[in-house]
């Protein structure tokens, strides 16, 4: 990408895999510039995502990242300053919300480009930290439940849904949508976070390390038409006696062995299924979460803020794989004092 008349920035990237939150390093880049299609974006706030540092790990070498040096992240919010050749739908001064091609990233730095296509602009009411948890956490929460058969105009069957993992950045949003879309929720937590999920409107609430949060199974003795799979590690045995008969699992993190369990349960016309999630970043889901949250229905709960010049903080947090919520790292000012910057590594 063209750098933007020379002009330097701060941004935080890796330059091989592995080496975790000690292998990110903070440097000055040139500033992009947007080419046609793009806008400028001078970035609030980011939210870091698992997949982040599942691709610094190497767990999809050798396709992503496809070059070193790489600057990760790619939930970003913040105001465009400049919109490349044949923007209509996008000014400056406007501020969005948006998920960077992963391919891409670049969303731990003060600037970067996107593409329209993504783009939600942002009301006033929410804020760009609000906003940077949304897109690959939300729009995940919204297609499994879609995937489930919710409906938000009133028009579904009612459901009983089983969310696990539910203090877990999908997950919370994942309760608030299922609520919203009227059905019944039990969900799985740790027992810190029991009130929380209740709060956000939880039917049920299991701590996953009983009895009967290990096996899942309904306080009220409720089977369930879909779970809502968040958590790893438990076995289809433990699923299959709580679904109803026609049940399904969508499983948000799915391997090969959920594939191929996938694909044995379509051939031989299994009526519980279980499902796969793949994201499929749309505009039209995003602009959706954004107008639920403008009028106060969705929350993003966060777990922590970071600034920028501490990201590797905010990147062990999230590999360390306990947060309650979103992890935001937000961007000081271009023109901060270099002595707040401690702890750089230039």
């Amino acid at each position: 990408m063209a750098a933007q008349g020379g002009k330097l920035m701060r941004a935080v990237q890796y330059e091989s895999y592995g080496g975790g939150a000690a292998g990110l390093k903070h440097v000055e880049v040139p500033v992009p510039s947007p080419k046609k299609g793009e806008v400028l974006l001078k970035l609030e706030a980011s939210s870091i995502n698992p997949v982040d540092w599942k691709i610094q790990m190497g767990y999809i070498r050798p396709f992503l990242p496809r070059k070193f040096p790489f600057v990760p992240v790619s939930d970003v919010a913040g105001e465009v300053v400049e919109v490349g050749a044949g923007v209509t739908s996008l000014k400056a001064g406007e501020k969005v919300v948006t998920v960077l091609g992963i391919q891409q990233s670049g969303g731990l730095a003060e600037y970067t480009v996107a593409p329209t296509k993504l783009a939600a602009k942002l009301p006033a009411e929410v804020s760009c930290v609000e906003a940077a948890g949304l897109p690959i956490a939300g729009l995940t929460a919204l297609q499994t439940l879609q995937s489930a058969g919710i409906k938000f105009d009133g028009s579904g069957k009612p459901a009983n849904i089983l969310v696990t993992a539910a203090s877990g950045g999908v997950g919370l949003y994942a309760v608030q949508l299922a609520k919203l879309g009227n059905f019944h929720v039990t969900a799985t937590c740790g027992a810190r976070n029991v009130e929380l999920v209740k709060s956000l409107g939880a039917d049920e609430v299991l701590d996953y390390k009983t009895p009967g949060g290990a096996a899942l199974q309904s306080p009220s003795g409720k089977k369930y038409d879909a779970i809502i799979h968040c958590a790893t590690g438990i076995p289809w045995s433990t699923f299959e006696p709580n679904l109803t008969e026609t049940g399904k699992v969508i499983d948000i993190t799915p391997n090969a062995a959920t594939i191929l369990r996938s694909g044995l349960k379509m051939i031989t016309f299994s009526k519980k299924k279980l499902v796969p999630l793949f994201l499929s970043a749309k505009k039209d889901d995003l602009e959706f979460l954004v107008g639920l949250s403008k009028e106060g229905k969705l929350k993003t709960i966060i777990d922590s803020q970071h600034p920028l010049s501490q990201a590797e903080v905010a990147w062990a947090k999230s590999m360390e794989g306990h947060a309650t919520g979103k992890i935001i790292v937000e961007n000081q000012s271009w023109d901060d004092p270099r002595p707040q910057l401690t702890g750089l590594r230039l």
